[in-house]
């Protein structure tokens, strides 16, 4: 056999072992997408807030809790972008885990509802409100113009205000609160971890009654 013809034989060889040898590293990573990004961000369980952050999204999307702290300490997420994960989740009804894995894979929350076919309208709440600022102006005001239309035409929300009216919709609903006293809470700045401690620790102090004791029957009140 000539030395040009072995040379180019031990040349393949050697191209089909390290390709070999290159898939044997790639194949987890490429079977398990979910446990390529794990990355721990140390999160603070001592704070008290924190832990009753993932307590509520716990209870309203009837997960369990260890599974929020996992998804949190495992990928990229910041905390209020958790109950995105499992809002989608229960819209498209599939699994959180499909639904990260599409954001993992750099697709938008926009996007991620387009590619379920979800309705914009999941994200709104209505609200009492003629004009609302920001941060939930611009969204709204797609809201209040489009949504008695089968299509939103070019409208694009951005992850921001995903994230924003996911929870709002969520505080709000799960504990029972006035969404505009939310959107007077974000207004002034705060985060939705401290809106959810403020909210637990005024109903725990009588200060926010639920909204479905609104409507039942009391003790009558003397008139002095």
């Amino acid at each position: 056999m000539p030395a040009r013809k072995k040379n180019k034989d031990r040349t393949y060889l050697d191209l089909v072992i390290a390709s070999g040898l290159l898939l044997s590293l790639l194949l987890p990573s490429l079977t398990h997408p979910l446990q390529a990004q794990n990355v721990s961000l140390g999160l603070s369980l001592t704070d008290g807030r924190v832990k009753s952050f993932y307590f509520s999204i716990s209870t309203y999307f009837g997960v369990p809790e260890a599974a929020v702290i996992r998804i949190r300490e495992q990928y990229r997420l910041s905390d209020e972008e958790l109950p995105v994960i499992f809002f989608l989740a229960r819209e498209a009804r599939v699994e959180p885990a499909v639904i990260i894995n599409l954001r993992l894979k750099g697709m938008s929350w926009w996007d991620i509802s387009l590619h379920f076919r979800l309705s914009p309208e999941i994200f709104f709440l209505p609200v009492n409100l003629v004009r609302i600022g920001p941060p939930y102006g611009r969204a709204y005001g797609y809201y209040r113009q489009h949504r008695h239309q089968k299509s939103w035409g070019r409208v694009v929300l951005t992850d921001v205000e995903i994230v924003d009216l996911v929870n709002l919709k969520f505080v709000s609903t799960y504990h029972q609160v006035p969404p505009e006293r939310i959107m007077e809470m974000r207004a002034k700045g705060q985060n939705f971890i401290d809106i959810d401690d403020t909210i637990i620790k005024e109903k725990g102090k009588g200060k926010v009654k639920d909204e479905s004791q609104k409507n039942k029957p009391g003790k009558k009140q003397r008139h002095k």
